[in-house]
Protein backbone atom coordinates (compact mmCIF):
# COMPACT_ATOMS: atom_id res chain seq x y z
CA UNK A 1 0.00 0.00 0.00
CA UNK A 2 1.30 3.45 -0.89
CA UNK A 3 2.26 5.41 2.20
CA UNK A 4 1.64 8.70 0.45
CA UNK A 5 -1.59 7.51 -1.16
CA UNK A 6 -3.10 6.49 2.19
CA UNK A 7 -2.68 9.93 3.80
CA UNK A 8 -5.88 12.01 3.75
CA UNK A 9 -5.77 15.53 2.31
CA UNK A 10 -7.16 18.26 4.57
CA UNK A 11 -9.36 20.79 2.82
CA UNK A 12 -7.93 24.12 3.97
CA UNK A 13 -9.94 26.90 2.33
CA UNK A 14 -10.88 24.87 -0.74
CA UNK A 15 -14.01 23.18 -2.03
CA UNK A 16 -13.90 20.08 -4.21
CA UNK A 17 -16.29 18.87 -6.90
CA UNK A 18 -15.90 15.40 -8.39
CA UNK A 19 -17.70 14.66 -11.66
CA UNK A 20 -16.92 11.11 -12.75
CA UNK A 21 -13.22 11.02 -13.53
CA UNK A 22 -12.77 14.82 -13.36
CA UNK A 23 -11.91 16.82 -10.23
CA UNK A 24 -12.40 20.58 -9.79
CA UNK A 25 -10.79 22.32 -6.80
CA UNK A 26 -11.93 25.89 -6.05
CA UNK A 27 -10.43 28.24 -3.51
CA UNK A 28 -9.80 31.91 -2.75
CA UNK A 29 -6.95 32.11 -5.30
CA UNK A 30 -8.78 30.46 -8.20
CA UNK A 31 -9.76 27.11 -9.62
CA UNK A 32 -7.82 24.08 -10.90
CA UNK A 33 -9.08 21.05 -12.83
CA UNK A 34 -7.58 17.64 -13.55
CA UNK A 35 -8.65 14.29 -14.97
CA UNK A 36 -8.28 11.27 -12.68
CA UNK A 37 -7.17 7.89 -14.07
CA UNK A 38 -9.89 5.22 -14.07
CA UNK A 39 -8.03 2.93 -11.67
CA UNK A 40 -8.12 5.63 -8.95
CA UNK A 41 -11.14 7.06 -7.12
CA UNK A 42 -11.29 10.26 -5.11
CA UNK A 43 -13.81 10.57 -2.26
CA UNK A 44 -14.62 13.61 -0.12
CA UNK A 45 -15.41 12.68 3.49
CA UNK A 46 -16.04 15.35 6.15
CA UNK A 47 -13.30 17.94 5.56
CA UNK A 48 -10.85 15.49 4.01
CA UNK A 49 -10.15 13.96 0.62
CA UNK A 50 -9.31 10.25 0.39
CA UNK A 51 -7.62 8.79 -2.68
CA UNK A 52 -8.33 5.09 -3.18
CA UNK A 53 -7.37 2.57 -5.82
CA UNK A 54 -9.71 0.07 -7.44
CA UNK A 55 -7.37 -2.95 -7.34
CA UNK A 56 -3.77 -3.92 -6.60
CA UNK A 57 -2.46 -3.99 -10.16
CA UNK A 58 0.98 -2.53 -10.80
CA UNK A 59 -0.45 0.45 -12.67
CA UNK A 60 -3.01 1.22 -9.94
CA UNK A 61 -0.30 1.05 -7.27
CA UNK A 62 1.96 3.38 -9.24
CA UNK A 63 -0.83 5.92 -9.81
CA UNK A 64 -2.10 5.90 -6.21
CA UNK A 65 0.56 8.12 -4.63
CA UNK A 66 0.90 10.24 -7.76
CA UNK A 67 -2.78 11.21 -7.88
CA UNK A 68 -2.81 11.91 -4.14
CA UNK A 69 0.17 14.27 -4.52
CA UNK A 70 -1.38 16.01 -7.52
CA UNK A 71 -4.68 16.58 -5.69
CA UNK A 72 -2.84 17.80 -2.56
CA UNK A 73 -0.87 20.26 -4.71
CA UNK A 74 -4.12 21.51 -6.25
CA UNK A 75 -5.65 22.12 -2.80
CA UNK A 76 -2.49 23.89 -1.59
CA UNK A 77 -2.33 26.00 -4.76
CA UNK A 78 -5.89 27.34 -4.64
CA UNK A 79 -5.60 27.91 -0.87
CA UNK A 80 -2.15 29.53 -0.54
CA UNK A 81 -0.47 29.57 -3.97
CA UNK A 82 3.12 28.79 -4.94
CA UNK A 83 6.16 31.03 -5.30
CA UNK A 84 9.60 30.41 -6.80
CA UNK A 85 12.29 33.03 -6.28
CA UNK A 86 15.16 33.46 -8.75
CA UNK A 87 18.27 35.58 -8.24
CA UNK A 88 20.32 37.18 -11.02
CA UNK A 89 24.03 37.20 -10.16
CA UNK A 90 26.44 39.10 -12.40
CA UNK A 91 27.53 42.59 -13.33
CA UNK A 92 24.82 44.26 -15.41
CA UNK A 93 22.34 41.40 -14.96
CA UNK A 94 18.89 42.83 -14.33
CA UNK A 95 15.23 42.11 -14.76
CA UNK A 96 12.18 44.26 -15.25
CA UNK A 97 8.49 43.57 -15.55
CA UNK A 98 5.97 45.47 -17.65
CA UNK A 99 2.40 44.21 -17.45
CA UNK A 100 2.66 40.44 -17.74
CA UNK A 101 6.03 40.42 -19.56
CA UNK A 102 9.34 39.75 -17.80
CA UNK A 103 12.41 41.21 -19.56
CA UNK A 104 15.87 39.86 -18.69
CA UNK A 105 19.24 41.44 -19.47
CA UNK A 106 21.74 38.69 -18.66
CA UNK A 107 24.84 39.40 -20.72
CA UNK A 108 23.44 38.28 -24.05
CA UNK A 109 23.43 40.46 -27.18
CA UNK A 110 19.66 40.78 -26.84
CA UNK A 111 17.07 40.94 -24.10
CA UNK A 112 15.01 37.86 -23.29
CA UNK A 113 11.25 38.30 -22.82
CA UNK A 114 8.90 35.91 -21.04
CA UNK A 115 5.15 36.41 -21.33
CA UNK A 116 3.34 35.08 -18.27
CA UNK A 117 0.79 32.39 -19.02
CA UNK A 118 -2.68 32.76 -17.54
CA UNK A 119 -2.57 32.38 -13.76
CA UNK A 120 1.11 33.35 -13.40
CA UNK A 121 2.46 36.71 -12.20
CA UNK A 122 5.99 38.09 -12.06
CA UNK A 123 7.40 40.35 -9.36
CA UNK A 124 10.83 42.01 -9.53
CA UNK A 125 12.70 43.34 -6.48
CA UNK A 126 15.89 45.42 -6.69
CA UNK A 127 16.28 44.50 -10.40
CA UNK A 128 17.99 41.22 -9.45
CA UNK A 129 15.31 39.15 -7.72
CA UNK A 130 12.41 37.65 -9.68
CA UNK A 131 9.42 35.98 -8.06
CA UNK A 132 7.20 33.68 -10.12
CA UNK A 133 3.79 33.29 -8.45
CA UNK A 134 0.77 31.18 -9.32
CA UNK A 135 -1.66 28.51 -8.16
CA UNK A 136 -0.46 25.66 -10.38
CA UNK A 137 2.73 24.13 -8.91
CA UNK A 138 3.69 22.45 -12.17
CA UNK A 139 3.35 25.63 -14.21
CA UNK A 140 5.29 27.76 -11.68
CA UNK A 141 8.11 25.19 -11.55
CA UNK A 142 8.37 24.76 -15.32
CA UNK A 143 8.38 28.50 -15.99
CA UNK A 144 11.05 29.03 -13.31
CA UNK A 145 13.18 26.28 -14.83
CA UNK A 146 12.83 27.85 -18.29
CA UNK A 147 13.92 31.24 -16.94
CA UNK A 148 16.91 29.64 -15.15
CA UNK A 149 17.89 27.80 -18.36
CA UNK A 150 18.54 31.13 -20.14
CA UNK A 151 21.77 31.56 -18.15
CA UNK A 152 22.56 28.74 -15.74
CA UNK A 153 24.97 29.61 -12.92
CA UNK A 154 28.54 28.81 -13.87
CA UNK A 155 30.97 27.29 -11.35
CA UNK A 156 33.94 29.67 -11.75
CA UNK A 157 32.51 33.09 -10.93
CA UNK A 158 28.99 32.03 -9.91
CA UNK A 159 27.34 34.26 -12.53
CA UNK A 160 23.93 33.37 -13.87
CA UNK A 161 20.32 32.88 -12.81
CA UNK A 162 19.88 30.70 -9.73
CA UNK A 163 17.10 29.74 -7.37
CA UNK A 164 17.04 31.54 -4.02
CA UNK A 165 18.95 29.42 -1.54
CA UNK A 166 20.63 27.34 -4.24
CA UNK A 167 24.28 26.64 -3.48
CA UNK A 168 26.63 26.80 -6.44
CA UNK A 169 29.72 24.59 -6.07
CA UNK A 170 32.66 26.74 -7.05
CA UNK A 171 35.74 25.53 -8.91
CA UNK A 172 39.26 26.86 -8.39
CA UNK A 173 40.06 27.81 -11.98
CA UNK A 174 43.54 27.93 -13.53
CA UNK A 175 46.56 28.05 -11.24
CA UNK A 176 49.05 30.79 -12.04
Amino acid sequence: MSRIGKKPIALQKATVEIKGDHIVVKGPNGQLERDIPQLISVVVEDDQIQVKRENDSKQARSLHGLVRSLVANMVEGVSNGYTKTLELVGVGYRASVAGNTLTLNVGLSHTVDFVAPEGITFEVEKNTTVRVKGIDKELVGNLSANIRAIRKPEPYKGKGIKYAGEVIRRKAGKAK
